[in-house]
């Protein structure tokens, strides 16, 4: 079976099997926020033309681009001042024969230090500030990728790629999920042009939620009325990503790489471009200037959403709003260090944040003749 057909016969099965159940928007959305900063400066323009370990997370498809030897991929950022934190790190492994790549992804994003303050005030009336205790809230996604060549020639090469990712949140000791689901992707190189597809938790993710409280807890938040949650499940929508991409040679030591992607999602309508119930669609936009393959400039828009234009809540008029993205890469040799600076709001309304990322190709020392 080909590809593309493998891929729209399970989200068929998904639907058909699905179509009563309940999906939970915004499912597992730390999942969105991308890998590497040159796809964040790229505005998440990535699925046809990545090429690099990052691809585990955008298309792993792309993985194939890892060649002769191993590949890690390193990031960590932090959002709102610092109070949420975001790790990423990849690693590919190429076969002997570059035709097939085997690739393992780790994502974290947590809130550490939440102040527990459910004990602050004794049965007496009284507040004892030494009941406080800290604990984190955090969200693991583990991505384990083959990809392969299909087709390689001059004129075109086609390369298949599939992620099994299993799924870990946790909020302290209180809650626990465990998930899974399966990614699929292609990419296909003819020429200058590049074209891409990624389904995202195809089979569809399902999160399976369980609570523990002591019974000493569950009495408070009996008395102060609040719901004590029990055993859920919550269900990831699958999702497209289309995108296609082109190179254009403006020098001996100059290329130039554009990237239009297509973010299609299937649990309701979205304050998107393109909003409808249940389909909505987020367009993204990004480019990289390539100067001699050692240094990188970089820029992207994505995420356009209407929003009440500044200062008139009274007429409560609407504009279009986007998130920007740009920065630089630099490679020497077998590292290369790239940066984003990146809107995590929108342009009325900025919270941009520094985004670094590290790459490292395992190149294999050279043995000394004797």
């Amino acid at each position: 079976m080909k590809p593309t057909t493998l891929i729209l016969s399970l989200l068929t099965t998904v639907f058909s099997v699905t179509a009563t159940a309940q999906f939970r928007k915004y499912s597992n959305e730390f999942l969105n926020i991308g890998a590497g900063a040159r796809g964040l400066a790229m505005g998440g323009s990535q699925v046809a033309s990545v090429q690099d370990g990052t691809a585990g997370y955008w298309n792993p498809a792309g993985l194939v681009g890892v060649k002769n030897n191993p590949q890690v991929n390193l990031m960590h950022a932090e959002y709102f001042a610092g109070i949420g934190k975001y790790d990423y790190a990849g690693v590919a492994f190429p076969t002997s024969n570059n035709k097939r790549t085997l690739g393992v992804t780790g994502l974290r994003f947590a809130v550490d230090d939440i102040m527990n303050t459910l004990f602050l005030v004794e049965p007496d009336g009284s507040i004892n500030y030494n009941n406080i205790q800290a604990f984190s809230s955090a969200d693991y996604a583990f991505l384990f990728s083959f990809a392969q060549k299909l087709r390689e020639s001059e004129k075109k090469n086609i390369h298949f790629g599939l992620n099994a990712k299993v799924i870990h949140r946790s909020v302290g000791k209180f809650a626990k999920a465990w998930g899974f689901g399966l990614d699929a992707g292609l990419q296909i190189y003819s020429n200058k042009w590049k074209f891409g597809i990624a389904g995202r938790d195809i089979t569809s993710t399902f999160n399976a939620w369980s609570f523990s409280f002591t019974e000493r807890e569950k009495e408070v938040l009996y008395l102060t009325k609040n719901e004590i949650p029990v055993k859920s499940t919550e269900l990831t929508a699958p999702r497209l990503v289309l995108g296609v991409a082109r190179d254009f040679k403006l020098g001996k030591k100059l290329n130039l790489l554009a990237e239009a992607n297509i973010d299609v999602t299937f649990d309701g309508q979205r304050n998107t471009l393109l909003s409808a119930d249940p389909v909505s669609a987020d367009p993204k936009l990004g480019f990289e200037l390539n100067i001699s393959h050692v240094f990188f400039l970089r820029g992207g828009i994505n995420n356009f959403q209407r929003a009440l234009s500044d200062g008139d809540t009274l007429n409560q008029k609407k504009v279009w709003i986007y998130q920007p993205g740009g920065g630089a890469g630099f490679r020497i040799g077998g590292v290369t260090i790239d940066y984003a600076f990146t809107n995590l709001a929108n342009q009325s309304n900025p919270l941009f944040t520094h985004v670094f990322s590290l790459r490292l190709d395992m190149v294999k020392p050279k043995k000394e003749n004797d």
